[in-house]
């Protein structure tokens, strides 16, 4: 137990920042550690901002529905670029090349600056026809359009939280990646009642005060992510030199990067379409929808936390010439993750009513939410294969096969299943869930397979 707590406080303070040797275990747990406390906090702002979202009412929980579904495209486009970067970051520490990824961590934050402003003001200006074009009634979107138009302004501080984060994990530093993000919602927490209620001095800003606690709470962990690049406390310390364009490094990195985005635009697209489908069974269904999901958000995002650790082995292994070892650390992730999710799926299961009564005791948005919450479970246990392996395709710079096998998984087989279930054979809502639960099975089943044929190991980038 005195070794195991040595360990735990080693993960936590992340002092070990090379896993190109050693125990492949000790390499998975000293990176999951902090990579699931990171994603603990993430996905418990989710389950809160939804608890104080829903005192409003129902239309203030289904305006975050129908924002989100919309506003991951944008966190898919930032997760590709942070794909590359940790992608291209892990792979230079595995040769000891710790400028070279500083190059590379300064490229893709000057690509993500970009996009990130052009997409803040289109969305700022656009917010009222994004919730009209999601289904929306009128009187919602006069309700909600603040949020929406001030989560789209300041998308570029979820950008950049998601970017730094995903640098940090490739050059090994997943502690300041935890640390990160438990300062940014953190304080998105804290400040959530004050500006949504009014308390104190704070203005009563309703369901537009949870994208401003957002936006402040995030701000603050890009300044501290900041802080820490530029002092040179991580693996990586980037200076002004490391800012001049460098287009080879650009333009190989953005080809990550497309494929990156390409995966998770054609996975949050996905789940636009699902929303829509949601939508036509009324609000009560999409608010139920709503608060499951972020439930199940809460449960699986430890999950990516243990996927992320397979991408950074993969990139680093990579780099130091060792595909054997690299390949060893993916299967011992992904049998640890499937476990975990089977027991969540458990609980789902078993307690269901309970968990979506935390929320609302509205019966038509409890019994929307326990179908979903059930149903949607189910598939996870498959999923958490996937989720290991796509990272460690990712983590090795082969975007390309994770972005087609979604595309089949999500557009050709989920989105139509669903509308075929939901709506053509009447099955309702439950429809849709049961095409997220065997698509995600699918996925697994593919990705296995192709995981097995070796030619990721074969990626340069």
């Amino acid at each position: 137990m005195r070794e195991f707590w040595q360990t735990l406080l080693t993960a936590i303070k992340g002092s070990e920042k090379n896993f190109t040797s050693g125990s492949i275990n000790r390499a998975i747990f000293l990176l999951s550690v902090p990579m699931i406390l990171e994603t603990v906090m993430e996905s418990l702002f989710a389950v809160v901002d939804v608890f104080f979202v829903a005192q409003i009412g129902v239309n203030a929980v289904a305006t975050v529905g129908l924002t989100e579904s919309v506003i991951t495209l944008v966190y898919a486009l930032a997760i590709g670029i942070s794909m590359a970067a940790s992608a291209m970051v892990a792979r230079r520490i595995g040769e000891k090349n710790p400028d070279a990824a500083a190059i590379a961590a300064a490229q893709a934050i000057i690509v993500a600056v970009i996009i990130s402003t052009i997409l803040g003001v289109l969305g700022f200006i656009y917010a009222p026809d994004v919730l009209r074009l999601m289904g929306g009634e009128e009187d919602l979107i006069a309700e909600g359009v603040g949020y929406t138009r001030i989560l789209f302004g300041t998308n570029i501080v979820i950008t950049l939280l998601f970017l730094l984060n995903g640098i940090f994990r490739g050059a090994g530093d997943a502690s300041l990646a935890m640390q990160s993000l438990w300062i940014a919602n953190g304080l998105n927490i804290i400040l959530d009642p004050f500006f949504i209620f009014g308390w104190g001095f704070f203005p009563e800003m309703g369901v537009q005060g949870a994208a401003v606690a957002t936006s402040i709470g995030r701000g603050v962990g890009v300044a501290f992510q900041i802080y820490v690049l530029l002092r040179g406390s991580s693996v990586i310390r980037l200076t002004r030199k490391h800012f001049q364009v460098h287009w080879t490094t650009m333009r190989k990195q953005l080809e990550v990067a497309a494929g990156g985005a390409g995966q998770h635009i054609i996975a949050s697209a996905s789940w636009i379409f699902m929303t829509r489908i949601i939508a036509i069974f009324g609000s009560e269904a999409l608010a139920g929808y709503t608060i499951a999901i972020r439930i199940i958000i809460f449960a699986i995002l430890p999950s990516w936390g243990i996927s992320n650790s397979a991408a950074t082995l993969v990139g680093q292994n990579l780099g130091a010439k060792q595909p054997d070892r690299a390949e060893k650390s993916v299967w011992r992730t992904a049998i640890l993750n499937m476990f975990f999710l089977i027991l969540v799926t458990i609980v789902f299961i078993l307690f269901a009513p309970t968990l979506i009564q935390l929320f609302t005791d509205e019966p038509g948005v409890v019994a929307a939410g326990v179908l979903s919450l059930q149903i949607i479970s189910a598939g996870y246990v498959f999923f958490g294969y996937a989720m290991v392996l796509g990272a460690s395709f990712n983590g090795a710079g082969d975007t390309r096969t994770p972005t087609i096998t979604n595309f089949i998984c999500f557009w050709m087989i989920e989105i139509p299943l669903a509308y075929f279930l939901a709506v053509g054979s009447d099955w309702g809502p439950s429809g849709v869930y049961w095409s997220i639960a065997i698509s995600e099975a699918l996925l697994a089943i593919m990705l296995i397979y192709i995981f097995r044929q070796g030619k990721w190991k074969l990626v340069e980038i």
